[in-house]
């Protein structure tokens, strides 16, 4: 069944919202007995993929708790798991889980190299789906209006395929926003909001990779709907929609007026509705998602990280009192966290789902490493995040840090940090996390806003020095730029001891600032998602060592 005709179906919104806030009642019962809940998934997985390669060769028959398990299986990471998902997706079976993969999942880690991750019927129905539809609860509780209609959500992330990519064994090869749960998994309620909006499959031929045309087909659809609501879960794509309209905008009213789609012939030429268009252009000069959109409420995507510096100049641009949900802590791989209220960032453990445990983020992880538990984490504090679960993945460094935001009935409600990767040039050891709080110290103090940020580390002779290029949202005076410069330094100082270490033994010297068009960032990833990378997997970066990608984002060539 196709979303369009699944949302279209008698009924089917209040099957869809039944089953949202019952999966949301699910899973806020299993946090009343957390630990229960970790154990009765832990002995499943085991019990499950006993008989596997994998479980055989760590001794599953054996493992009665979590100190066997921890005691039996190594912290292992991508690469540890990729020989047997290798032999997996070439057709072996009985590897890593006793369930035949239906789909791989892509991912894009720090590197940019695609990972395959199996997907499984039981993995799908016992850990994915629980909090998939439980996620979308807060949205369509407080919004209701953006489920009434089709296209009254623009979902940036919808990308279906009609000729997906295959591994070798001739399963799919995709990113989940390009899978069709209903079909694969005989899931029928499980379209995403805005998967039968007009644009959602285009009606016109348009390459595969062509992702920017994709993007412009849809926006230009768009533009005469009562769009309420955006879903991006990657928030550079979000934060990409009002640099598009300006691009694209008298393509866009040459498309709306003549009644063409990219040119081509569709439906009714609407002089009205391009007149209106045009007013608005000549109006405020400046167009803004608010100015097309006028009733538009929400937001659906990360909002922490490099974004939680950004979100709040870029949801005004959307409209005044526009909120921003959070989407899941997760990755590709699996569930971490899941908001079930209005949180502004963080969401409860789906302790239901995989096992969890932890390693303080200051930490290097190697396969003995010693782990917290769910119940052992301080509010307050960051983590490595390693989840285990029944379709395959096990003691799985999945290469994120959270922040326990607080408790909820003893359970960590937990926000994304950003990567576990760091930069460390001369031993300051500097998390993604620490950089961001420090830019934020840096940002209040002095009243400025970006529109981005992402730094490096310039190694000259003597010291080296950080340096952060930012696209101001607003002009800065240079005034302004010095301070905001010797604060930053300064921040980084209270927030990092090995950071401290190389200022006072002058390994690095304090950062530079280069400053950058207001735009200079959207054009960047306009330029790497017309390479052919897929929106979903163009993210912030906020460490950038490459040089190639250093001088595209910033025209200058690193020293």
């Amino acid at each position: 069944m196709t979303a369009r005709m699944g949302w279209a179906a008698p009924g089917h919104l209040d099957r869809y919202r039944q089953r949202v806030f019952a999966e949301r009642a699910r899973l806020g019962e299993a946090l009343t007995e957390m630990r229960g809940q970790q154990q009765r998934v832990l002995a499943d997985l085991v019990d499950f993929n006993s008989g596997t390669e994998f479980g055989k060769r760590y001794g599953f028959d054996r493992i009665r708790d979590i100190d066997d398990f921890r005691k039996a299986v190594p912290i292992q990471d991508y690469a540890a798991h990729a020989p047997l998902i290798e032999r997996t997706a070439a057709g072996e079976p009985n590897l890593l889980t006793a369930d035949r993969p239906v789909v791989y999942f892509t991912s894009s880690g720090s590197t940019g190299a695609h990972k395959k991750i199996p997907i499984t019927p039981r993995f799908m129905s016992t850990t994915f789906f629980p909090f998939y539809y439980a996620a979308w609860a807060p949205l369509i509780e407080n919004f209701p209006d953006v489920a009434q209609r089709p296209d009254a959500v623009l979902n940036l992330k919808h990308d279906p395929l009609s000729a997906p990519p295959t591994t070798a064994g001739g399963q799919p090869h995709v990113g989940a926003s390009q899978v069709d749960f209903g079909e694969k998994f005989g899931e029928p309620l499980s379209a995403e909001l805005g998967t039968a909006a007009p644009w959602a499959t285009l009606p016109v031929d348009v390459a595969p990779d062509d992702h920017l045309e994709k993007m412009y087909l849809r926006l230009r659809l768009a533009v005469q709907s009562d769009v309420r609501c955006l879903i991006g879960i990657n928030p550079a794509m979000i934060a990409a929609v009002p640099y598009q309209l300006n691009l694209w905008w008298d393509r866009i009213v040459r498309d709306v007026r003549d009644g063409t789609l990219g040119g081509v012939p569709y439906g009714s030429p609407d002089p009205h509705r391009a007149a209106e268009l045009e007013q608005l252009a000549a109006y405020f000069g400046v167009v803004d998602p608010a100015h097309v959109w006028p009733r538009i409420r929400a937001l659906f995507g990360w909002t922490t990280g490099v974004a939680s510096l950004y979100l709040p100049a870029l949801r005004a641009r959307f409209g005044a009192g526009v909120a921003a949900l959070p989407a899941p802590v997760a990755a590709s791989e699996g569930p971490v966290g899941v908001p079930l209220d209005r949180h502004g960032s963080a969401g409860s453990l789906v302790v239901s789902a995989a096992v969890y445990e932890f390693v303080d983020a200051d930490a290097d992880l190697a396969p003995d490493t010693q782990t917290l538990l769910p119940h052992e984490l301080e509010v307050g504090r960051e983590y490595h995040v390693i989840f285990s679960h029944v379709g395959g993945l096990y003691r799985y460094a999945v290469g994120d840090v959270i922040r326990v935001e607080d408790l909820v009935d003893g359970v960590p409600r937990v926000a994304y940090a950003g990567r576990a990767n760091r930069s460390d040039a001369v031993g300051e050891r500097l998390r993604e996390s620490q950089v961001v709080r420090a830019l934020r110290t840096a940002l209040d103090a002095t009243g400025l806003g970006i529109s981005n940020v992402a730094c490096r580390v310039e190694r000259q002779t003597g010291a080296s020095h950080y340096v952060f290029a930012v696209a101001p949202h607003t002009s800065w005076q240079d005034a302004e730029s010095s301070r905001f410069a010797v604060l930053l330094d300064a921040a980084l100082q209270r927030e990092s001891a090995d950071y401290r270490r190389a200022r006072t033994d002058r390994r690095l010297s304090a950062p530079a600032l280069q400053l950058l068009d207001p735009t200079a960032f959207h054009q960047d990833w306009h330029a790497a998602v017309g390479s052919g990378i897929r929106p979903t997997q163009v993210k912030d970066r906020l460490f950038r060592q490459d040089d190639l990608l250093w001088q595209r984002l910033t025209g200058t060539t690193p020293a």
